[in-house]
């Protein structure tokens, strides 16, 4: 009797001890919402401040590509030391002579200035830049867009582990509570050996589960806080419970979320066609005769000392370039551009059409998470009515323990499929509104 009565104290220990481990671990930890969740991911995420500094890299190269539009000014000197002087031989009256030409130091200083007038190429370049800019914005949209995905699926993956744990502790408690009723009726003659044994291992049975479950909760909160970005060793904890989720699951309307207008992989191959385009403008304008403007204005000074008198030279001029024949390069050009752009064409129709694909699987998918729920909820009313039967019953012994467990087997089913059916509805959800591009 004294092994029996050290088995019960550690079984009403250990239940004991899980529920203060999950009552300190939740007060020792910051309590976040999603919403929290998301705005800290959006700070800490490495690839967020990534996409970030691309787009901040991308102005800058667009800012450089419109310096081509302002004058070219540079300053520029020179000095030459005269080795040995150049000798010019010349004949005067029959009588050859030889002169010494040039001074020991020649020194040159100036300034001069270039830009262009007339530069078709130029300006179609300006707006290629313009579109580079675009596509890094809508690549850091997109990582924004996925991050929030990832994050919402962490939070509510530890919101069903905290439910699938809920549902084994009641399991765990109810299996702990028989033990003792049926101690009670073993010792006072009123159960048979074989009950009081099966009790025993209902409660061994019931302890795994429990500790699974435990562990579940803080490998999801350990994926949350590793797609958010903050330490792993930071005590966070979430709010709300799946529950809060069952309305939006039984009135989703699916036909309002299928518009791909927002969706960031169609409009990042929109702007790679735009960008074809204006590439093969760009080569078209190569065709367009350029106009340059320059202007130097310089001084120079050469003597045998470094006495000089400088003389100043000045030169203001146009530039036209007219060009005629290239070897076929810019047709071939714009011929394989145009080429690229009927394979990118042809793969938005693709990626369009794969797109609607996964709308409509998504669709299928959420309708049958909500036929799910609700029999799971029809049968639930029932299951747990079955099962308080089964237990009163079973306290004035007109149930077996085996009874008792089909009831109990049945509720449990009907809970962790009410709480899966919810889970799978708000994942889809979430990978369903990263589809439809939806922003924070």
């Amino acid at each position: 009797m004294s092994r029996l009565k050290s088995l019960l104290t550690t079984v009403l220990c250990l239940s004991m001890m899980t529920g203060e481990i999950i009552a300190q671990q939740v007060q020792d930890s910051l309590i976040i919402s999603l919403d929290q969740a998301i705005e800290i991911a959006l700070e800490e995420s490495n690839s967020i401040k990534i996409a970030d500094l691309t787009i901040e890299k991308s102005g800058y190269a667009k800012k450089g590509t419109y310096a081509a539009l302002y004058p070219n000014i540079s300053a520029n000197g020179s000095y030459q030391r005269t080795i040995k002087k150049q000798v010019m031989a010349m004949d005067f009256g029959g009588q050859a002579m030889e002169i010494e030409v040039g001074k020991w130091n020649n020194v040159n200083a100036g300034i001069s200035a270039s830009m262009p007038l007339i530069n078709a190429q130029l300006w179609q370049s300006l707006k290629l830049s313009a579109l580079d800019v675009e596509i890094a914005v809508e690549q850091a949209r997109s990582s924004k867009i996925s991050m929030i995905k990832q994050v919402k699926q962490a939070y509510y993956a530890v919101l069903l582990a905290q439910q699938v744990y809920d549902v084994y502790k009641d399991v765990y408690d109810n299996a702990t509570t028989n033990y003792e009723h049926t101690e009670q009726l073993y010792n006072a003659g009123k159960s048979s050996e074989y009950e009081y044994l099966r009790a025993q291992v209902n409660v061994k049975n019931a302890e795994p589960n429990l500790y699974s479950s435990m562990m579940a909760i803080d490998l999801a909160i350990w994926q949350l806080k590793a797609v958010m970005g903050v330490d792993l060793d930071a005590k966070i904890g979430v709010a709300g419970t799946l529950d809060q989720y069952k309305d939006e699951l039984m009135s989703y309307n699916m036909s309002n979320n299928m518009s791909l207008e927002n969706n960031t992989t169609l409009a990042q191959l929109q702007l790679q066609n735009q960008q074809l385009e204006r590439t093969i403008k760009m080569t078209k304008y190569q065709y367009i005769p350029t106009l340059s403007a320059s202007f130097s204005y310089s001084y120079i000074a050469m003597g045998d000392d470094f006495k000089f008198k400088w003389n100043p030279y000045s030169v203001a001029g146009l530039s036209l370039t007219i060009p005629i024949f290239d070897g076929f390069s810019k047709h071939n050009n714009i011929k394989q551009y145009k080429a690229t752009q009927d394979i990118l064409q042809l793969n938005i129709e693709d990626t369009e059409r794969n797109l609607r694909i996964a709308f409509k699987n998504y669709d299928n998918q959420i309708s049958t998470y909500m036929k799910n729920y609700a029999a799971a909820e029809s049968t639930l009313e029932v299951a747990q009515r079955s099962y308080d039967i089964a237990e009163k019953m079973y306290e004035l012994g007109k149930a077996t323990l085996l009874e008792l467990n089909d009831a109990q087997l049945a509720l449990v089913q009907a809970q962790l499929t009410m709480s899966q059916a919810v889970y799978n509805f708000m994942v889809t959800k979430a990978s369903m509104e990263e589809l439809a591009g939806n922003d924070f």
